[in-house]
């Protein structure tokens, strides 16, 4: 049983009902912050690529291809070659026709800094036209 002081005119007066508004600001702030870090926690997912399954382009007479070896090593067909001297031993190969396409090829434990830079070291003597040679129907063994 519970007994009631009065005391007088004074006091203040108790209210039963819940004040929602500092509720609602707080639930506001959190969607606005999941808003914005919604779209950034997105950026490192890992994804498995699909594999190319297009149809195979014929193939050129005479190919011209550039391998990247695993030890990061070049090979313009079946002749090695050091990373300063490409450009004259591709010129020398297709007689000046920058507009031959140099199929390139890296070993699948290459690293893709060392695969641009073969990809600049072409650009830089003229080579724009560089295709990627994987293996058909995108099968690894």
């Amino acid at each position: 049983m519970a007994i009631r002081i009065h005391h007088g005119d004074q006091g203040l007066a108790e209210t039963h009902e819940i004040n929602v508004t500092p509720f609602i600001d707080v639930m506001l702030v959190l969607l606005i912050i999941f808003m914005v870090a919604a779209p950034l926690a997105t950026v490192d997912v890992p994804v498995d690529l699909p594999a190319a399954t297009a149809p195979p382009q014929p193939r050129p007479d005479k190919p011209i291809f550039l391998t990247v070896k695993a030890d990061h090593s070049l090979m313009l067909g079946d002749n090695p070659i050091v990373q300063d001297g490409l450009g004259a031993a591709i010129n020398s190969l297709t007689h000046g026709d920058k507009e031959q396409r140099v199929f390139l090829r890296a070993d699948k434990t290459v690293d893709y800094g060392t695969l641009m830079k073969t990809m600049n070291a072409l650009r830089e003597v003229g080579y724009l036209k560089v295709a990627l040679v994987g293996l058909e129907g995108g099968v690894s063994p």
